[in-house]
Order: C-alpha cells, then sequence, then structure tokens
C-alpha cells in the first residue's frame, strides 16, 4: 500500500534519515517513533504529499482516500458539529449536488439516486455520527451549536482532530493527538481507532497508548528509519536486546536494571494488598523490562535533595475552591506528607487543574483552612508556564536569573552541567528559547521547576510535549525523589509508574479512589453511559467512597497521621541506607572501571593495584552491611504498617 525505495529526506543540510527501504499495508496499524527532530512528521509530510524524497523513491496508490489533523484552524463563525462534518468530503458534495437538483432540475429519478448514495454512506446519521465523535473527544451537548472561534486552542486541536476522524478514510495520518486530551478522551480515542478499518500512521509519546493501539513499529533514529514487528514494548524488548550487544552500552545497562531490582524491592516490602499497589508492583515490574531499551537517552536527571523535609508538608480541611462567585470544588480535605506519590483522576472540567492551583496558591481557598508547613517550598510545573518564558533569553540566562533569585552563585560549568542533563548541550545552552519546540520549552521548564530544591512538587500534564525518553527519564526522577508529588497526567505509564495513592475529582468534591487506571476506565465507561447530558454522573461506590460522617473522616485523617509519624524514624533510616548504597555502588563502579585498566597491573603500578584492591573489598563489604540494615529496615516497616 505504501512503499518506500530507498528514500532519503533531508531537513536543509541535514539528513534526517537515509536509505529507508520497507512497506505498509493495508489494515495495518503503525506507530512511528524517534526522538524530537529525527524526521517523524516529516515522515508524515512525505506521505501527505506535502514532501518528496531526496532521494530514492515513495508510492502509494493515487486514489487512496487519505485524512490527517491540519496544524492550523481558522478562526471562523462556522458551528463547531459543522465544521467537524465538513470532514467528510464525499458527503458535503453529495448535499452540494443534492441541493442544486432540487432548486434547478426536476429529473426525480437524479434526484432519487442521489438521495440513494447520500443514504449508502451514512449521509443521514452523519450528524449523530459527528456528535459522538466530539462527545468521545470532551464536548458537551452544548459545545456543537458553538462558533468555532468561541474555543481556545487546545479545544480546536480536538476539533480538527474530530473533523479527520470524520473522514471515511482509507488511511490515517496522526500526529501527537492525544497531547490536549484528556485521559477520558485518551481511552475514548484508544478505542475508537482500534475498530478503525483503513491504515493507521501514528505519531504519539505516550507508550500506553501506542501499546493498545499500533502492530508495527517505525523507528528513526541514527539517520536510519528501520521496522518492527509488534507494538511498542515488543519494540523495546527488540531494541534492548540490539543494544545489549553493544559494549559501550553494557556498564549502563547494568546499572539501570539494577536500579529498577532495587527499587521495585522496596516497593514490594512495603506494599499493602490494594489493587493499586499491586497494579504498580505489576507496571514497575513492566519498568524494570523496558529499562535496557533506554540506555542510550540523552535525558538522565534527578530531583536534588530538599533542604528540608517537614512532616506534614501542608494541610487543607474542609476548603472550597472556585472562580469569581463559581465554586467548582466543595470542602476539600487532604495531608500532604514527603513521599506521597498523588495522582488526580478526573474528566475534563471536573476540577483536576483547580485543585492544583488551590494547591499551589494560585487560587484563593474559599472558607476552611490550611496549613502550611514553614519550610514548604512547592515546585510548580503548569503549561502556562511555556508561554512565560522569555523568547529572547537562553536557557542558561533563564536558570542564571532563577539561580539570582534565589540567591545562589553557582559557577557556568555547574549550570551548563546541569542543564545538559535536560539535553541542553554544547552550544544549545546559549540559543535563544523562542525558537524551541514545545518538547525543548516543557524540558526548559521542567528543569527550572526542579532547581528550586521543592519539598512539594505540583505537576500539571508535565508530559505534554515531552518525548518517549524524556518521559521514561522523568518517571525514574520522581520514583527517586524524597518530597511529595501531586499530579495531573494523561500519560498512563508515567501515573502508574509513580502513583501510590489516586484521588477521583469529580460532581464537586475530591474523594480517594480505589482502584487503579483498568478500574478507572471501567468507571468512565459505566458512569458515562448512565449520565445525562450535560449532568454530572454519580460516583461508582465500587471505586470512590464517601465517608459515612465527617466525623469519621476526621478520625481517618488523625489515624492516617499518626500512623505515618510512628513510622518516619523508619522511612528516614531506610532512605539513608538507599542514599549510602547509592554513594557505595557510585564508587565500586568507579574503582572496577580503573580495576579493568590493563595499565594497572604494569610492575610500576603495584601499589596502587593493591590499593585499589583493597578499597574494593571494603566497600564490597561495607554494600553487604547496608544491604543487611536495609532488608532488617524493610521488614520491620513492612511488620509496622501491616500492625497498623
Amino acid at each position: 500500500m505504501l512503499k518506500f525505495d530507498s528514500v532519503t529526506l533531508r531537513r536543509g543540510t541535514r539528513i534526517l534519515f537515509a536509505d529507508a527501504g520497507f512497506s505498509l499495508f493495508r489494515g495495518e496499524k503503525v506507530g512511528i517513533t524517534g526522538e524530537n527532530g529525527s524526521g517523524k512528521s516529516s515522515l508524515l509530510a512525505l506521505v501527505r504529499g506535502d514532501l518528496t524524497p531526496d532521494a530514492g523513491h515513495f508510492e502509494m496508490p493515487s486514489n487512496l482516500a487519505v485524512a490527517h489533523v491540519a496544524q492550523e484552524l481558522d478562526a471562523s463563525a462556522a458551528q463547531a458539529i459543522d465544521f467537524v462534518l465538513d470532514g467528510d468530503t464525499e458527503l458535503r458534495q453529495l448535499e452540494a449536488r443534492i441541493a442544486t437538483a432540487g432548486s434547478t432540475a426536476h429529473d426525480g429519478t437524479k434526484l432519487a439516486n442521489l438521495h440513494a448514495q447520500y443514504a449508502t454512506i451514512g449521509g443521514y446519521d452523519a450528524r449523530a455520527r459527528a456528535a459522538q465523535l466530539m462527545h468521545g473527544l470532551g464536548f458537551s451537548t452544548a459545545d456543537e451549536t458553538r462558533a468555532v472561534r468561541a474555543f481556545s486552542g487546545g479545544w480546536r486541536v480536538r476539533l480538527n482532530v474530530a473533523r479527520a476522524l470524520m473522514c471515511r478514510s482509507e488511511l490515517l495520518l496522526l500526529d501527537e493527538p492525544t497531547n490536549h486530551l484528556d485521559l477520558d478522551a485518551i481511552v475514548w480515542l484508544e478505542s475508537w481507532l482500534k475498530a478503525y478499518p483503513g491504515t493507521l500512521l501514528l505519531i504519539a509519546h505516550d507508550r500506553e497508548f501506542l501499546d493498545r493501539v499500533v502492530d508495527r513499529i517505525v523507528n528513526i533514529e541514527h539517520q536510519k528509519a528501520t521496522t518492527y514487528a509488534g507494538n511498542y514494548s515488543a519494540f523495546e524488548t527488540a531494541r534492548a536486546a540490539q543494544l545489549a550487544q553493544q559494549a559501550t552500552m553494557h556498564a549502563r545497562q547494568e546499572r539501570e536494571i539494577a536500579h529498577m531490582e532495587a527499587f521495585v524491592a522496596r516497593f514490594r516490602a512495603s506494599a499493602t494488598k490494594a489493587r493499586q499497589a499491586q497494579s504498580r508492583i505489576k507496571a514497575l515490574e513492566r519498568m524494570q523490562r523496558i529499562a535496557p531499551a533506554h540506555v542510550d537517552s540523552p535525558f538522565e536527571f534527578s530531583f536534588a535533595e530538599p533542604l528540608k523535609l517537614p512532616r506534614p508538608l501542608l494541610a487543607i480541611e474542609e476548603q472550597s475552591a472556585g472562580y469569581g462567585e463559581r465554586v467548582l470544588l466543595h470542602k476539600i480535605s487532604l495531608t500532604v506528607y514527603p513521599g506521597d506519590r498523588i495522582s488526580l483522576l478526573g474528566r475534563n472540567g471536573a476540577g483536576k487543574s483547580t485543585l492544583i492551583k488551590l494547591l499551589a496558591r494560585e487560587l484563593p481557598g474559599i472558607g476552611g483552612s490550611r496549613d502550611d508547613a514553614r519550610d514548604l517550598n512547592m515546585g510548580y510545573f503548569a503549561q502556562h508556564q511555556l508561554e512565560q518564558l522569555d523568547p529572547e533569553a537562553s536557557t542558561l540566562l533563564h536558570l542564571q536569573r532563577l539561580a539570582q533569585s534565589l540567591g545562589q552563585r553557582p559557577s557556568d560549568q555547574e549550570q551548563r552541567d546541569y542543564l545538559g542533563s535536560f539535553g541542553f548541550r554544547g552550544d544549545r545552552v546559549f540559543e535563544p528559547a523562542g525558537p524551541f519546540s514545545g518538547g525543548e520549552k516543557a524540558r526548559l521548564a521542567l528543569a527550572l521547576v526542579a532547581y528550586g530544591k521543592p519539598n512539594l512538587l505540583l505537576l500539571d500534564e508535565p508530559t505534554n510535549h515531552l518525548d518517549l525518553e524524556m518521559r521514561q527519564a522523568l518517571a525514574m526522577a520522581l520514583q527517586e525523589y524524597a518530597g511529595a508529588v501531586i499530579m495531573v497526567s494523561h500519560d498512563r505509564h508515567l501515573l502508574s509508574t509513580v502513583t501510590d495513592r489516586f484521588l477521583l475529582v469529580d460532581a464537586g468534591r475530591v474523594q480517594e479512589f480505589d482502584g487503579d487506571l483498568d478500574d478507572y476506565a471501567r468507571w468512565l465507561a459505566k458512569s458515562g453511559a448512565s449520565a445525562p447530558a450535560g449532568g454530572r454522573p454519580a460516583i461508582a461506590t465500587a471505586a470512590a467512597t464517601e465517608p459515612a460522617t465527617r466525623a469519621a473522616a476526621q478520625q481517618r485523617r488523625r489515624d492516617s497521621a499518626e500512623q505515618r509519624k510512628a513510622l518516619a524514624p523508619l522511612r528516614s533510616r531506610l532512605t539513608r541506607c538507599e542514599k549510602r548504597m547509592q554513594e557505595l555502588a557510585a564508587q565500586a563502579q568507579a574503582l572496577d572501571t580503573q580495576l579493568a585498566d590493563p595499565a594497572l597491573y604494569a610492575a610500576s603500578e603495584r601499589k596502587r593495584q593493591v590499593e585499589l584492591t583493597a578499597q574494593r573489598a571494603r566497600i564490597a563489604q561495607e554494600t553487604e552491611s547496608m544491604e543487611s540494615e536495609w532488608l532488617e529496615v524493610s521488614d520491620e516497616l513492612e511488620r509496622a504498617q501491616a500492625a497498623g
């Protein structure tokens, strides 16, 4: 169906990929992966006919019905549902012919044939199909008749997606369709694409989305486009096997695997029997398997140890939040401790971002009480921060300004090393932020948030625009972070590997969600089916439960706080053990590198050889001692949690 024969594509003088040769067949669902700037969008532009190969040949049937999501959307006065219906060009052409035949001719047979064709292509239920597409992507019934120009940029992107899906295409091209979607819309789109009968070419940085939709991968890296059978997980496994053969990657691969094994063991030691805890163990075990596929990632960063970790970090009791006179969330009670990993679930517009803004003090609380720890230091990441970056300033200047505002004076080299962990290396640190891609701006904003050593991270869709490698690095960094995390994200891989506790924001309330993401998907399907148009669905009692009384809820929070306080010394010992084990592992690796040097075994180096060997033995002995202490503390912590 689509044939690439020794195809080479360039951007300016730079080769994106060269000598690509493969074929994609009818009905295949193909994921296109690669780092930002590798040529993924250019490959789609080639298929659309907007680009031609710089070398080689590309072939596809000339009569193929192709649909894609436009990058721009004019601010027209047309109703949203009519804009979506325009995606079916054959439908609109038939409607025009029927209108012309009815007004200028009296050929009943011709008009009857046109109406028959209209019925054959589903013209009489087209408006209902368009409404279903809009509803699945998060639009309300009232939105159908709103003018296109009345929607914000993110919602216009959704309209473009709906318009592309409305087209009865044989080939569908989608470039990051999940970027502006909430989790419920992503789940819906996933189901729609799985049932799509045509050929799909999909660019996405959402691992779970790719896994559930595609059955083949085209990966672009090192100026080559290579195909892999299976979904994204199968690709990671195959790529990991290839990387394992590269000797230069072996040491880092072993370090990443050891880190994942230690983290899984740590979590398993303290896990309860809650469904979401067990789900997270499975996710971490999967993460252990996929880690080798990312050993050559350009991103390897960590959140610095917070200067102080007060307990609790903050406590909100019976506070409400909203905008002006409109109260969106009612009587929220929430206490946050170091080490908490909380993610917010809920439909678009339910108030997830509102809750994050309340916690970040960007919205004033209404009623109730709030108690912030004296040493609370919040790091807040929100999408609007990308727009607030100085387009004329370089990444280095952004960091220098932040350091100055914090009263710090790090060296240029220290700042450049820090920015390098976020992918800004060499002369890139001097480039202005204005021309950066969305992913590069998101990386810069995330670097600035992390630099202040916060003890509470508030993250509102941190993965938007980030590629798969940076998302993996973010997940790893959040696992090791000593502070608390409260997050809104539509990236299910990030949610499942980081989250310990879900809160459901629905119908003006914030409540515990006793389940995992699969349970949430089922809750969405169940409550969405029973919800009246424009109404608020009832919360499923199997997943989200409301305390019987206010007193019972307060007692439960007090009991939880007491247990956390009692377990704090054990958690502190565990953290110290883990930190020391990491230091010892780094020292051991450095010594192993020196001991592997053949020059060390020359006669003149005998004294140094003996010293290094003795150091390595002492580190091995201390490591064994720390591992024993870690296991002892883990067992004691598990018993204490079970007793509580």
